[in-house]
């Protein structure tokens, strides 16, 4: 349970039933039932069986991994292309949500402010890319751009397009996208977008508290209030998460990468993304890094996708002394 407790932040912590064992069932039908979905659409429009269940577990995990050494773009398929980009925004968001519309607490899905938040943030970004962006002089597609945006804020790391050719404003939302990263109970890495949304509130009352110095201001979540130890435990995440990127940043460095593969290429690992940009991008690999910079790399990604808390749990002493 200690375990499951450090993967999700939030007011709910991992229990949707009384019994954790029940909810693990739970979630690993609904993750084996979209999944399932997926490999048939697939299918139906044109990939064999094999490429259709690979991909449909690439999908659902935000793995990332193709067939192709294209990615998706090598099917050279719009439906494709569709399916994949809906199913990973369906793996990128909470999976206690699809459990609460089953159950049909339809208002617990309503008032869920970091699906909002989600939406919100994918609406943003498509928008900003379609009308403030270009490639080799002409709009980016409506299709291609939420395929990249999706792909990067669920971490699954697919590719249509190469997003570092794309000009103006295109890159710059990419990049944002790559500090974010998916829902809490998601199969999605990264910061996680609830942790921004504890931040952005804590820092509004902050502000409040400031301008009316005798106010009395309270932060909810869900119309739960929330504790000064679950922000507390936020804001520690948060500085482990860009401290284990700053000292990746710097391992990158020192084996020859320039800023911006160094960096992004930190990013990436930590938030398991996948592609990042320079020597690093859509069209790039790591087969050619130091391979001490690999074996730094390996741990970064396990760090980040244990969640950081979750591994020093895993490593401490006083949690192998309960066993």
């Amino acid at each position: 349970f200690y375990l499951v407790k450090a993967e999700t932040t939030g007011p709910e912590k991992g229990r949707l039933t009384p019994k954790i064992a029940n909810t693990a069932k739970a979630l690993w039908l609904i993750y084996m039932f979209l999944t399932a979905i997926e490999a048939i659409l697939l299918r139906i429009f044109g990939m064999d069986w094999i490429d259709a269940v690979s991909h449909s577990f690439s999908t659902l995990g935000t793995g990332g991994f193709s067939s192709r050494d294209s990615s998706i773009g090598g099917f050279n398929s719009p439906a494709v292309e569709w399916i994949c980009t809906i199913f990973m925004l369906l793996a990128a968001i909470n999976f206690s949500l699809y459990f609460h519309l089953i159950s049909k607490r339809f208002r617990q899905v309503y008032e869920n402010s970091e699906l909002r938040a989600f939406f919100m943030i994918i609406t943003c970004s498509v928008l900003l890319i379609v009308f403030l962006g270009r490639s080799g002089g002409d709009i980016i597609p409506l299709r291609t751009a939420l395929f990249q945006v999706a792909s990067v804020i669920s971490t699954t790391g697919f590719t249509t397009a190469d997003y570092t050719k794309w000009s103006l404003v295109a890159p710059s939302v990419i990049f944002s996208l790559f500090l974010i990263g998916g829902c809490s109970g998601s199969t999605g890495g990264g910061v996680k977008i609830i942790r921004w949304v504890i931040l952005r509130r804590t820092l509004r009352n902050e502000a409040l508290r400031l301008l009316h110095p005798r106010g009395v201001f309270s932060l909810h979540l869900d119309s739960k209030p929330m504790s000064h130890q679950m922000v507390v435990t936020v804001a520690a995440f948060v500085f482990l998460y860009f401290a284990l990127v700053i000292i990746t940043t710097f391992a990158g460095a020192l084996t020859g990468l320039d800023l911006e593969t160094s960096l992004t290429g930190a990013l990436s690992m930590v938030g398991n993304i996948g592609p990042a940009f320079g020597d690093l991008g859509p069209s790039a690999n790591c087969g050619w890094i130091n391979p001490y910079l690999k074996l730094w790399y390996c741990f970064a990604m396990l760090a980040g996708r244990l969640e950081l808390y979750t591994l020093m749990i895993f490593l401490s002493r006083s949690y192998w002394k309960r066993w």
